[in-house]
């Protein structure tokens, strides 16, 4: 079977196994970006919910091929798109956001469920962006410690163009910088689910990338499952930490590739 041109490749899923999130960049009609950033600047109050009605544009983006290809791959075909969503806008002046983790203290090991963040507009450093650290899905910590954090090592600052999309697991410890600008920050989140569980991969899957051995000396350039499974460390965590990454990381894995592997 010949690859859909929109599904992810092994080594993309697998990379969001280990970091947590996947950034996207589809062709999206010239203009939709700024027009829809034009309607949320506008905008004089936050409808919550109902945020894909007071802008419908939204959907281009949902309906999108990329982006229907990310939700394929990484929750299956039946994928849900959640009712759940919200408009972040930043305004000038607007302070940093802490450290958190969205939800209760209930972690899931598994990608059920997910974030969209999609930036109508280019976000530049000092427009407050949302700052993510890759690897800490699988880290739960009460919400109080989380914010007496500062800095991070390995931290990523989303400082990406006019609509992008950045697919986060839901359990990926983020926060936002402080918007020093004199431009909006705007982001919408969207929620997805998974309904059924993987019987077989739904991404452009190469049963050969499982065959490669591991290659200790190759560890930093991987583009094959294991490698990347085994030896990716966003976080340059100790190796007492690093292996039981590896573990969870490992059963992630296999509840993607659904039951030819169990």
């Amino acid at each position: 079977m010949s690859p859909s041109p929109h599904l992810l490749s092994d080594a993309e899923v697998a990379r969001f196994v280990v970091n947590g999130y996947h950034l996207l960049e589809p062709d999206l009609p010239t203009g939709l970006n700024e027009s829809i950033a034009q309607k949320l600047d506008a905008l004089g109050h936050n409808p919550g919910d109902a945020i894909t009605e007071a802008v419908p544009e939204l959907w281009q983006v949902l309906d999108h091929p990329q982006v229907k290809g990310v939700l394929t791959s990484l929750l299956g075909p039946g994928y849900e798109v959640q009712s759940h969503r919200h408009w972040h806008c930043k305004p000038p002046g607007s302070p940093h956001m802490n450290w958190h983790q969205d939800g209760l203290n209930n972690r899931d090991l598994f990608i059920n469920h997910f974030l969209g963040l999609y930036y109508p507009r280019t976000v530049s450093a000092d427009m407050g962006p949302t700052i993510i650290v890759p690897g800490t899905q699988f880290r739960n910590a009460p919400t109080d410690r989380m914010a007496t954090y500062t800095n991070i090592r390995g931290q990523v600052p989303l400082v990406v163009k006019g609509g992008t999309v950045a697919f986060t697991h839901y359990d990926l410890w983020h926060g936002t910088g402080a918007n020093r600008s004199s431009v909006k920050r705007h982001m919408i989140k969207f929620l997805f689910r998974r309904t059924q569980d993987n019987i077989a991969p739904t991404w452009n899957h190469d049963p050969a990338t499982l065959n490669r051995p591991h290659d200790w000396n190759q560890r930093g350039q991987a583009e094959d499952v294991n490698n990347i499974l085994t030896f990716a460390n966003p976080l340059r965590v100790s190796q007492s930490d690093h292996y039981k990454e590896r573990s969870i990381r490992q059963a992630c894995w296999n509840h993607l590739m659904g039951a030819a592997q169990r």
